[in-house]
């Protein structure tokens, strides 16, 4: 079994973050990319550009160095907009272990993201009830229902700009709720630069034409858990430094 990103077909923007012994693998990729294609039209956009195995979760390939058929399962999804840390297994057995994990809430994730506004503390705890529906194949959350949301927040860096003030966070859910972070920083007015369904439209265009950037100002940077395997006990963890947009942005100021 040779180097993950010497073997498998990445996607051109994706980078190698970590690859354990166990067959665990930490991809980063960037916004814009999908975590999975959802048909065959989509394999050139996704993290590894190959066939994806909807139903058993796993990319398919064949190895240019054996000749014979890889696969990887795919343990965690990112929204196509956000960039960051997505895990994969080498194996099927140890997929399913470490998905456990994830639906346990035994895995650390942190995000850094980008918003509009201050926040009225420095730091503190967002507990939210959440509803989540499909309209026409997308999903859209609202506060307005009765599954619990909890994420940790802590302000890195506040800047402003010809569109107002603008705060870096670290985002800690506790929870993982589809749009969590999206919906509980808008419900806070605190709406995440670039989010193109809950965000300011009015301010995302001003930065837009400001800044130059176009894309969702949310990255998971940092993914961590322990895990015991075949009788060892494992601590992972990968990071994705966060883009140099994020803070560049803290001292954009109109063209």
């Amino acid at each position: 079994m040779g180097n993950f990103d010497q073997d498998a077909p990445l996607h051109p923007g994706v980078t190698l973050a970590a690859e354990h012994a166990t067959g665990l693998i930490a991809l980063s990729k960037p916004a814009g990319v999908l975590s999975h294609p959802n048909s065959s039209t989509d394999e050139r956009r996704a993290l590894l550009t190959c066939r994806y195995d909807l139903a058993d979760e796993s990319f398919r390939w064949k190895s240019s160095a054996t000749g014979q058929i890889e696969k990887a399962w795919l343990l965690n999804r990112l929204d196509g907009a956000t960039s960051g840390i997505v895990l994969l297994s080498r194996s099927i057995k140890l997929a399913r272990h470490i998905r456990e994990h994830f639906k346990t809430k035994q895995v650390q994730k942190i995000y850094a993201a980008l918003v509009f506004g201050r926040p009225t503390a420095a730091r503190g705890n967002w507990r939210d009830r959440l509803a989540v529906s499909k309209l026409g194949g997308q999903v859209r959350t609202s506060t307005r229902g009765n599954i619990p949301a909890e994420t940790r927040v802590e302000t890195v860096q506040s800047g402003s700009g010809e569109f107002g003030a603008l705060t870096l966070l670290q985002l800690e859910p506790k929870t993982g709720r589809s749009h969590q972070l999206r919906v509980q920083c808008a419900h806070r007015r605190l709406p995440i630069v670039g989010d193109a369904t809950y965000g300011d439209f009015k301010r995302n265009r001003a930065f837009a034409k400001a800044s130059g950037e176009n894309r969702l100002f949310l990255h998971s940077f940092r993914t961590a858990f322990r895990f015991d395997w075949e009788g060892q006990s494992h601590d992972f963890s990968a990071e994705a430094p966060v883009p140099s947009a994020f803070n560049a942005a803290l001292t954009t100021r109109a063209r």
